[in-house]
């Protein structure tokens, strides 16, 4: 058990320190500037009162990503206390005024006192890749929802037949012919074969029947709106902006894929039905691969928020809800590989069905079987074996 406990608050350009004794006394509060040469300092300040410390912190990445790194590299202890619940948990210690003095003696004497608390281990070379890759790849997509939302938007205002004419979100030529014409006159101007073979110039798929729909959306609309001229040239520069996206997307998909194949578990975690590169690569870079950082299956599923907490009170038991701190991250991998496992594994899709005969509602009945995967999943990498659809048979020899 450790003798100390330091809680850090984390900052940008300074992090607050605070360290406590196994009374909840202050030994040190201090002020460290983000930087190499004073954070190393600090953990030598801290380890010079006693080797046995248990450090905590409230952010893991970001600006706290340089101290976690040092601490993990001197072979610190190390546990992660997010943010929210050092909110909600501060309103419990004296003094009303919210300084970063306050924070780290929260942290630490959090760290004290609780057992349930993430802890962070050095993540092999490949996790932190796949963690920068995979959320790259959120802010793509994020970025590219938002721009077809713009564009529908802006090409709803002044040629709405265009805008119900495709699903900009799924056919690339329809954005290729945003390019090059966004209104009804410029449209009809042109006509369907020289769109047509316009379209084909630039490689776009299905280059006759988009021509056809793109026509017959012009056609149907002879009145130009104020603001056609300003709104078409937003449209055209939505349209390329998408088209980047989707380039850079497919780029990040095939750094991710091949960053993932050479991790050591690549082939065990994509062995579970449901679990692809993708998804697997954002299990890795959620849990750092190591599966020595979580006690057991059960932790995991606690961290992933599959595991459910009780909300009992007075006459009523057995009331059971999810924790308000969980990693969506996981909860992602697990639910959308349940959800595709649903489709593909027979195992899977008779486990859904059967709790949809209990009156489970879907999302419900989804979320079932997810559980499961983690024990699943969590034994695979334990042994390095692959999955099986059925266990093993065990043969017994009869008594003489």
């Amino acid at each position: 058990m450790p003798q100390l406990w330091a809680g850090v608050d984390a900052g940008k350009t300074h992090h607050h320190c605070t360290v406590i004794d196994t009374d909840g006394q202050r030994l040190l509060s201090k002020k460290t500037a983000n930087d190499e040469a004073e954070l190393l300092g600090l953990i030598a300040e801290v380890t010079a009162l006693d080797e046995d410390v248990l450090w905590a912190i409230d952010l893991n990445s970001g600006g706290g990503a340089l101290l976690i790194t040092l601490l993990l590299d001197h072979g610190q202890q190390l546990v992660h206390i997010p943010g929210r619940t050092v909110h909600h948990a501060s309103g419990s210690y004296r003094g009303d005024g919210k300084t970063d003095a306050k924070d780290a003696f929260v942290i630490a004497d959090q760290a004290r006192m609780r057992r349930d608390l993430h802890p962070l281990a050095a993540f092999d070379e490949i996790a932190p890749d796949l963690r920068i890759f995979t959320a790259r790849r959120t802010d793509l997509g994020a970025d590219r929802t938002r721009a077809i939302n713009r564009l529908r938007d802006q090409l709803l205002g002044y040629f709405p037949a265009l805008e119900r004419a495709f699903d900009y979100s799924a056919s690339k030529a329809a954005l290729v012919l945003l390019t090059g014409y966004q209104t009804p006159a410029g449209l009809r101007k042109t006509g369907q074969a020289r769109l047509e073979t316009w379209l084909r110039a630039r490689k776009a798929r299905n280059a006759t029947r988009v021509a056809q729909t793109a026509i017959e959306a012009a056609q149907a609309q002879h009145t130009t709106v104020r603001g056609e001229k300003t709104a078409a040239a937003v449209v055209e520069r939505l349209a390329e902006e998408v088209i980047a996206l989707d380039a850079e997307l497919a780029e990040t998909n095939a750094a991710i894929e091949a960053r993932f194949r050479e991790h050591e578990h690549a082939a065990v975690i994509t062995g579970l039905p449901g679990i692809g590169t993708l998804l697997g690569a954002e299990f890795i870079a959620a849990t750092g691969g190591d599966m020595a950082a979580f006690a057991g299956p059960d932790r995991l599923a606690g961290v992933a928020g599959l595991a459910p907490v009780p909300r009992d009170s007075g006459r009523i038991s057995g009331n059971l809800h999810r924790p308000r701190r969980y990693s969506r991250r996981l909860m992602r991998v697990f639910y959308m590989s349940s959800l595709v496992s649903v489709r593909c594994c027979p195992a899977s899709r008779a486990f859904y069905e059967r709790k949809r005969a209990e009156g489970k509602r879907h999302t419900q009945a989804v979320i079932a079987p997810a559980r499961r995967r983690v024990n699943v999943l969590w034994a695979m990498l334990r042994d390095g074996r692959p999955y099986v659809a059925a266990p093993p048979m065990r043969l017994t020899v009869a008594a003489a």
